[in-house]
């Protein structure tokens, strides 16, 4: 597997296991937060994140199945960052920056993952 990829799988696992890390500690009541904690999103991180885990592996295996896992992933990260964003009035400032950045993380592992290596293999 090419680096691009590599980084991509990468970014995936440490996505993954922060999103478990963080929101696990939340769940178990290990770490408090002076804002409002909403559970159902704080539950979504650490199942996508899980789900992150499990692509990051199947994109440093090469797997077909990593392609519809990342844009689904990407998909639903982008959904409720859209909802929290501008639906949601009980969302706490932080919550919008953290979904604002793993949108943005799986947007860049998408470009590394499956836009780079079409454009360069066209180069080629």
């Amino acid at each position: 597997m090419n680096i691009i990829k590599k980084i991509a799988a990468s970014l995936a696992l440490l996505i993954g296991f922060m999103s478990v890390f963080a929101g696990s500690k939340v769940l178990l009541g290990i770490d408090t937060k002076e804002y409002n904690v909403l559970i159902w999103l704080v539950s979504y991180n650490v199942l996508f994140g899980l789900i992150s885990i499990y692509t990051g592996f199947l994109i440093w295996k090469e797997k077909p199945m990593a392609k519809n896992l990342s844009l689904f992933i990407l998909a639903m990260h982008l959904l409720v960052f859209i909802y929290l964003k501008f639906m949601s009035t009980t969302v706490a400032t932080e919550s919008i920056g953290a979904m604002l950045f793993r949108t943005s993380i799986w947007l860049i592992i998408i470009i590394l993952f499956l836009i780079l290596p079409k454009f360069l293999n066209k180069k080629l």
